[in-house]
């Protein structure tokens, strides 16, 4: 506990690369919008799609307690919805449950699984198994994923909200307001068509991310194997080095700029520790998957009769999203 408080203790209080970073890629939006798109769009459409899985990078850094210990600020930072699809408030809620990793690819308790209950799947239509089953392979993610993680994110807090849930009611109020902004911009502002920036920058920013999401967790008896560390990719910038995503995992506090010291510092002590679920890049997991599934549909262990779930979250006192209170349990290598 000494250690975990003197890292807490060291964080600087304004992380002045998040922040940079952060008016960097809404500059570069608008500047793409406004001075690119005009001479020259398709290469506007393409460097909006980067700006766009910046950005949602990003938002996974701020949910993180970045770049302030001030939750208000930090989400100041991202409150312009530029990929449209996200709301902030949800998607920290959703994310923080995922990282209880106790329950990490379960079906039910974690959010972001993409493995299925048996008896679920079985009452599923002909169709949407087949939609699945392409999912899983890395070709599929990258061209429908986004759709059907979209489609069904849309369509559950539309069933919470209905049932009441003021908590999910107001996030979306919140996105609405930001939404109010940024797509009159998009179309009046820059001149794309809404269709247009939703089928190319949209869906193609949400794509991208989908290669980092990929594979990022797998089922193991063991939680410390469930978490990939994919060790070098061109795209490491874009994804703010979540390709080293076991650490993340481990040190969730941790800036994003720290995690590629951490890992190589104790390089051989992470592997250790994930079991060796790693790949040198991302090119090695498209050889392998591009067209063939990396897993199955259906949890291979968890969820094969009805149960309610549960999410187990260990926390200790620490800085979270909120500036103080409670974070979850960072870890790292074990000293010898």
């Amino acid at each position: 506990m000494t250690g975990i408080r003197k890292r807490h203790s060291s964080t600087p209080a304004v992380e002045w690369p998040t922040v940079f970073l952060t008016l960097f890629c809404y500059g570069a939006w608008l500047a793409t919008g406004f001075l690119l798109w005009p001479s020259y769009p398709l290469l506007a459409l393409v460097a909006l799609a980067l700006i766009l899985a910046l950005q949602s990078s990003l938002m996974h850094e701020v949910l993180h307690g970045h770049p302030t210990r001030n939750a208000n600020i930090n989400e100041a930072f991202v409150i312009l919805p530029i990929g449209l699809v996200w709301p902030f408030r949800r998607f920290k809620a959703i994310h923080l449950r995922h990282h209880a990793d106790e329950r990490l690819t379960d079906p039910l308790d974690d959010p972001e699984s993409y493995y299925q209950a048996l008896w679920m799947h079985a009452e599923m239509p002909p169709a949407m198994k087949v939609l699945l089953k392409i999912n899983n392979t890395m070709v599929g993610r990258f061209v429908l994923g986004p759709w059907l993680s979209s489609i069904g994110f849309f369509l559950e807090d539309a069933r919470q909200m209905a049932a009441g849930d003021k908590a999910i009611r107001k996030a979306w109020l919140l996105h609405a307001v930001g939404l109010a902004v940024v797509v009159p911009i998009v179309t009046f502002g820059f001149g794309i068509p809404l269709w247009l920036y939703i089928l190319g920058p949209v869906w193609l920013g949400q794509s991208l991310i989908s290669v980092r999401t990929y594979a990022e967790h797998q089922w193991s008896e063991h939680p410390e194997g469930r978490t990939i560390i994919v060790e070098r990719s061109p795209l490491s910038f874009l994804f703010l080095n979540n390709n080293l995503h076991f650490v993340h995992h481990k040190s969730p506090t941790v800036a994003w700029y720290r995690l590629p010291k951490m890992f190589r510092d104790r390089r051989e002590e992470w592997l250790r520790m994930n079991n060796g679920y790693v790949y040198p890049n991302y090119f090695a997991l498209i050889k392998s998957f591009g067209f063939k599934a990396k897993e199955p549909v259906v949890h291979p262990v968890l969820r094969r009769a009805p149960e309610p779930g549960r999410a187990f979250k260990p926390r200790i006192r620490a800085r979270n999203v909120s500036g103080l209170g409670t974070a979850p349990v960072p870890a790292e290598p074990p000293k010898e």
